[in-house]
């Protein structure tokens, strides 16, 4: 009998319960948890990056030069390659943190997953709104005025929790996989 029940759920051994009642994983869900890491990467680089030096190298530029190319930054960003990156590892982690529940791994994915969603909506709730408001302002002095300290200050925020984000899930990766070598 313990044959046939190791044999059932993929050799996890143990008595029944424990075989019935331990999720294992399955390579979907590696997938899932990866995908999510490698994308919440790649938006939190894209935080990092302005941070680090694009923001600080427009702010050597004039009122006018600076508008400009934070329009232009802002028309060009918004496009289908971003957009699944900025959008999936919200989704992506989402699903990943559903399919941990009762892993050992799920607090990392969840903190992950948390990090992420409060980024996100950093960037919803400030960022993209002084995006508009650099848009829509005439007199590039008064834009610049506006949005640049708040735009700057609110990266540096979003930036860090998409790191921790990342951190966290990366976490959650190598958590998954000891769980699915049984490592403990």
């Amino acid at each position: 009998m313990r044959a046939r029940v190791s044999a059932m759920f993929g050799g996890a051994g143990g008595p029944l319960t424990g075989g019935m009642t331990q999720k294992q994983g399955t390579s979907g869900t590696g997938w899932v948890l990866g995908t999510a890491t490698v994308a919440m990467g790649l938006v939190a680089g894209v935080f990092y990056v302005f941070a680090c030096a694009i923001m600080p190298a427009l702010a050597r530029s004039d009122d006018r030069e600076f508008v400009e190319v934070m329009r232009n930054i802002n028309d060009v960003i918004q496009n289908p390659v971003f957009f699944l990156s900025f959008m999936g590892a919200l989704v992506l982690s989402g699903v990943a943190a559903w399919q941990s529940r009762g892993t050992p791994y799920r607090g990392w994915v969840w903190a992950g997953l948390v990090a992420y969603g409060l980024a996100f909506l950093v960037t919803v709730a400030f960022n993209v709104p002084l995006n508009n408001g650099l848009a829509d302002t005439a007199d590039v002095g008064v834009a610049r005025e506006r949005f640049e300290g708040a735009w700057v200050g609110w990266n540096v925020v979003r930036a860090g929790l998409a790191t921790v984000g990342v951190g966290c899930l990366v976490r959650g990766v190598v958590v998954y996989g000891g769980f699915r070598r049984g490592v403990r």
